[in-house]
């Protein structure tokens, strides 16, 4: 493993740019996340840089899996609030696995390493593991938030029909009126 953790850390940048640069194209507007720094202005972009970055490092420091939890938080709880499925949540903790082995591929020096990647394959998938826990506790969370707000009277006001949703509801409408 320790030959494997040597070629992760020397084609970090390689690895890392590819991972953020997949995860951020699974948005709907990835341009702008891949290309806006400020993290006021882009804080899914921001976050989820900052997030996977921090992964990669615990990886290479063969940390203990309690410790991918905050930056595993930090990726998940925005993709937990977005459209995306369970599985599209954290497929991008999965596609560590394809991102490494492309690089090694694409490295004539590296190849050797692609038939030892079975320990870190491994961790990744136990970082995966770890990812749906928290993805499963903040859906659960939202969904107890919803059910407060519907209990106490308050999702009167939270649901109440802005013109951009109107708009929106009657544009879909005639969408859906077309393809018929």
């Amino acid at each position: 493993m320790e030959a494997v953790i040597e070629a992760l850390a020397r084609k970090k940048r390689e690895i890392l740019s590819l991972w953020i640069e997949r995860t951020l194209d699974s948005y709907v507007a990835p341009g702008f996340f891949k290309t806006a720094k400020d993290p006021f202005a882009n804080p899914v972009g921001s976050n989820i840089t900052t997030g996977l970055t921090a992964l990669f490092d615990l990886l290479l420091a063969d940390a203990e899996i309690q410790a991918f939890a905050q930056p595993l938080d930090q990726v998940v709880r925005i993709r937990a609030v977005q459209e995306f499925t369970p599985a599209q949540a954290v497929a991008p903790f999965l596609e560590l696995k394809w991102v490494v082995k492309q690089v090694f591929s694409g490295d004539q020096g590296l190849k050797p390493l692609l038939a030892k990647l079975d320990e870190l394959d491994c961790r990744i998938d136990r970082m995966a593991l770890t990812a749906f826990n928290i993805y499963s506790e903040c859906r659960e969370q939202l969904y107890r938030n919803r059910i407060r707000e519907l209990k106490s009277g308050s999702s009167i006001l939270t649901d109440a029909a802005c013109p951009s949703a109107l708009m929106r509801r009657a544009q879909q409408g005639e969408s859906a009126g077309l393809e018929k």
